[in-house]
Formats: structure tokens, sequence, C-alpha cells
């Protein structure tokens, strides 16, 4: 603990999350002052962030005052049950992180945190939001979903910046007027899972608004206002109780992904079919055809129709590929519309880097998964932390040298995709910090050398592919440093000898050491009780030891092509795992 605490006092940043702290180090509340005489104070840094995520912590005392230089505020997964009223002494704070607690008030002097910029409530026991909130100019990201909330103080109106409100799973029964003349910047809005029944005309003053989610309340129409909403791209308004669309959201030229499952609609507008969409969801509604000029929307990747009466259409074209659907459609078409609709699909021009960041992100938010992989950027895009709750995050196939510091506040974090990027050093900051990690993938990357004390902090993995990194694990036995390992991938790593220290991994599932330079197997490979998978493939094994015939319960696939056997006849080898297993089974001298 000194370590860490004489580290934040250099770089004013301290992560202790995830450390089963039942209570806050006395020094953090004393802005990391020890009290030692070795210190040289002068050269210490005020604490600027902080992050407790994932502990058993009950009480944030009133000393937090002292921390007056605070910026980032994480006290996330713990089971505190109040804030404390010095929350309002934190003049600097931008970031408030308190989700996943027990928290059913919070005190007015939350308002005297004037810095605010992003909040999360989420997950606690909140019945209202603090109106105090009004006072933040700045506030620009709001959170506090599957909490208790019935309505939204009107004077919230007041947050101008406000440009992502998050609001899904509470107990909102309607929306002021208002809100959303008001919240003009607005560009995520997620009302999911509540209990409201419209939706206010003034929707339409939104022009920003990106991503609208209103799906599971009980909202009987979408008004004629929403062709405001020109920058709209997502709309959720699945499991409503919705008897028709308006023909005017045929206008939202960037709309791409329509969602109006489990409704009542008993028909699709002619004018809606304008749309260039890619996902369009109608399935489990009222539904007995579809317009022909549906078939227009070539951009259209998946249609979902089950569970409508249709009559005009043939069950095998309800339930078959959405290509086949649109071109029957077509056909219905007159010929005069069909050269129209030839003549006007030309080449679309390529979206920007910007775009393809935008679309997936907003993806994520739904899939909770980040994929920006293949971007061809140099550095990580913020988009990759400022989405807090992303479970996956694929980086993939760029060229990524070094992991930012922010990549920390991905709490949430369980798959890390690095593979195939110029990563030379080993991202110990980061993937230390990442209390949730259980997949790890640097495969492919000039890494320089990884250390056993570097997988010391990440004893949850389960899957780790190092592979094509041959100079990285100077020591391969340093594996052993992960008990919870499940998968593990270290192709192309020029190994010469099989890492015995692998034989204590007793969780193992899936081992690949492919093309490789290993000459022989251990007898100890008979520890691998739990192996389902093991490439052996493309090195120069002669022989295999009779002992890997035990694992013929479990083991299912065993790849041995490409090593200059002799004692395994080619026949014998081209019957299979199961063959091969049974034939060193049998080898075995018996009891």
């Amino acid at each position: 603990m000194e370590r860490i605490l004489k580290s934040a006092r250099e770089s004013g940043s301290l992560n202790l999350s995830n450390r089963s702290l039942r209570e806050i180090p006395k020094e953090v509340y004393n802005n990391l002052d020890t009290g030692s005489q070795d210190e040289k104070w002068w050269e210490g840094v005020d604490l600027q962030k902080l992050i407790l995520a994932h502990n058993n912590l009950e009480v944030l005392r009133e000393d937090l005052r002292n921390l007056s230089s605070l910026v980032v505020l994480n006290i996330s997964h713990n089971k505190i049950s109040s804030l404390p009223a010095a929350i309002g002494d934190l003049p600097l704070l931008k970031s408030l992180d308190m989700s996943f607690n027990q928290i059913n008030t919070l005190p007015e002097e939350i308002g005297l945190a004037t810095a605010l910029v992003k909040v999360d409530f989420s997950n606690n026991c909140l019945t209202e939001l603090p109106p105090n909130l009004a006072t933040c100019p700045d506030l620009s990201e709001l959170k506090a979903s599957n909490n208790n909330i019935s309505r939204v103080p009107d004077v919230l109106a007041g947050c101008s910046k406000l440009s992502k409100l998050d609001l899904e799973g509470n107990k909102l029964v309607a929306l002021s007027e208002n809100m959303f003349v008001s919240w003009t910047m607005l560009t995520e809005l997620n009302l999911a899972k509540n209990l409201l029944t419209a939706i206010p005309g003034s929707i339409g003053a939104l022009p920003k608004l990106i991503r609208l989610d209103m799906h599971q309340n009980k909202i009987t129409s979408i008004p004629p206002s929403i062709k405001g909403c020109s920058s709209l791209a997502e709309l959720y308004m699945g499991n409503n109780l919705l008897s028709s669309i308006p023909a005017d959201i045929g206008t939202l030229s960037k709309l791409g992904i329509l969602d109006l499952h489990s409704n009542q609609l008993k028909e699709y507008p002619v004018g809606a079919c304008n749309l260039k969409l890619s996902f369009l969801d109608l399935s489990n509604n009222s539904l007995s055809g579809l317009p022909a000029e549906l078939g227009k929307m070539t951009t259209l990747r998946k249609l979902l129709l089950t569970g409508n009466p249709m009559r005009t259409l043939r069950s095998s074209l309800v339930s078959g590929p959405t290509t086949t659907l649109l071109k029957y459609l077509r056909s219905r078409l007159s010929s005069d519309e069909e050269a129209i609709f030839c003549t006007a699909s030309g080449s679309r021009s390529t979206p920007t880097k910007d775009d393809q960041i935008a679309a997936a992100r907003r993806l994520s938010l739904s899939s909770k998964e980040l994929d920006l992989s293949g971007l061809g950027v140099t550095s990580v895009p913020a988009a990759a932390w400022e989405t807090s709750d992303v479970v996956k995050l694929d980086l993939s196939k760029n060229s990524i040298e070094d992991l930012p510091n922010e990549l920390s506040l991905c709490s949430s974090l369980q798959s890390l995709v690095l593979s195939n990027n110029k990563i030379k050093r080993w991202p110990h900051t980061v993937v230390s910090s990442l209390p949730c990690l259980s997949s790890l993938k640097l495969d492919n990357n000039p890494l320089v050398e990884i250390s056993s004390t570097d997988l010391v902090p990440l004893s949850k993995l389960e899957v780790l592919d190092l592979s094509g990194n041959a100079s990285a694990l100077p020591e391969p036995s340093a594996v052993s440093a992960l008990p919870q390992l499940q998968e593990l991938y270290l192709r192309r790593m020029k190994l010469h000898e099989f890492p015995n220290g692998l034989l204590g991994l007793k969780l193992l599932r899936i081992l690949d050491l492919s093309q490789n330079h290993l000459t022989t197997v251990p007898e100890g490979i008979k520890n691998f009780t739990a192996l389902i998978e093991l490439d052996l493939s493309d090195n120069n094994i002669t022989a295999l030891p009779a002992e890997l015939g035990l694992l013929e319960a479990n083991l299912q696939v065993l790849k041995l092509d490409g090593n200059p056997l002799r004692s395994i006849r080619r026949t014998l080898l081209e019957r299979g795992t199961k063959a091969v297993l049974k034939y060193l089974k049998e080898k075995l001298p018996s009891e």
C-alpha cells in the first residue's frame, strides 16, 4: 500500500479498486500525507483522481472535503448508503461515479460541486433526482438508470449543456414539454423500461439527438414532430402500444436502426420506405402485409417480421433472407417506379473514420461491446473510455503503440482485444486497473518483454493470447501465475521446450503451442484433466508420451499435423483425435 500511495503522491492519481477494502485508508483523507519525515512534501501533488470501485466500502466520511483538488471520484460497486455533505466542498470535481451502491437520497450540497460534467447514479435506490444539479452549468452526462425515480424535476431544464441522459429502468410516468426545449445539445436519450404513455411534442427540438431509446413503456403514438430530430441514427420503440407510426419519420435521413417490435402496428407507411435503414424490427405486430416500396430500401441488412399475421407474403419469404424479400417486393413495383429506382441507386460515399467510430459507439450502447478494429488509428480513440459500461473492447488491427491511462476508467471491461498493433511495452498500468478483466489478447505485437510480476495482478484472467510475440516471454512458465486461466495461446513464440510451469494450470481447457520448435511433450501433460483442445501442430515433435492417452475422456481436439512423428503411423493419425488417444492409452503399462 505504501508503494501505491507514494506513486499517487507523485502522479496525483490513486487507484484502489478491487482490493476488498471495508474503509478508506486515513492517508487518503489526509491528501496522501503520511506524516513521514522522509517525504519531500514540496515534490508532492494534490490528489486529483481517486478510484475506489469494486470494494466493500459502506461509508464515505466528511473528511472528503480535504481533497479539494479532486477532479475524478469513482466509488462505484460498493455498499455505500449515503453521500456526505462534504461532496459540495470539491470545487474542481468534474466526474462522479457512484453507481452500483445502496444510496437512497443525495445531499443538497451536491449542487455546490458546480464543476460537475459527468455524474453516474445508476443502480441505487433513489426515488428522485436532486434538483440542485441545476446549479451545475457544465453538466453534460447524467446517468441514473435502475432506480425508483418517478419524475424529473422541472428545474433540471436549466442544464442546457446536457448531451447524454440515461434514466432507463425507473418509474417515470410523464415528461415535461419544457425539458426538451432546453436540452438542445442532447445526443443520447435513454428512457427505456419506464411507465411513460406519451412522447412530448417538443421532442422535435432536439436536432442533435443521435440515439433515442424508449422501449418497454406504454407509449401509444410517436408525434410527427419527430422529424425535427434530424441527426437521429437509432430509434428503439419496441414493447409499447403503438398502433401506427407517422409518415414524417421517413424524412430522418440519418436513421439506420429502427426497432418497432412488439407493438400493435397494422401497417408500415409508404413514407417510411424512404429511410436508409440497415436494421428494421417489425416482429410481433399486427401487420398483414408490406408496401412494395420497402423493396427500394437496399441499405437494409436485417428485417425481422416473425409474429405477424402476414397474408400477402409467403412464410418462406417472411422467415428467409432479407435480400430475397426485398427483391420480391421490388418485383411488385410498376415498371416506371423500378426504372426510377435503378437510376437513383448510385454509389455511396465511404464513411469517414470519425463516422465509423461514432457508429461503433452507438451500437455499443445496447450491445456493451465496442468494436474499433481495423480503423488504422495510431492512438486509442476517446470513445473507448467515454462509455464506462462496455464489457468488450476490440482495438485489433490498428497501429496503436501505447494505451492511455484513461482506459483504467473502464471498470466493467471484461475482454480487451489488442491483436495486430504496434505495442512494445506491456500495458501494466491499464490492465492491472481493470477489476473485471477476464480475457486479454495481445497477439502479433512487437512486445519486448513480459515479466512474471507483470502477470501477477491478472490473477482472474481466463483467456490470454500472446501469440507472435517471440521475444516477449523469456520465461514462459511465468504464465503459471494465472491460476484461473482456461485458454492460453502461445503460437509462433519460438519455444524450444514445453513450458513445464504450465502444468499447474488445472483449469486449462484450450492450449495452443503450434508453430514453435518443440521436440518433446512431457509426461506431466496428463495433469491437464480439463483440456478439451490441444494444438501442437507445426513443431519438431517425433514422439508422444503414452500419458497423453489419459486425457481421452475430455480431450476433443488434438492437432499434430506438421510434426515428424515416427512412433505413430500416418493412417492412425488420419483417423482423428479419439483413435490417437486410445492408441496411446493402450501403450501405458498395465497396473
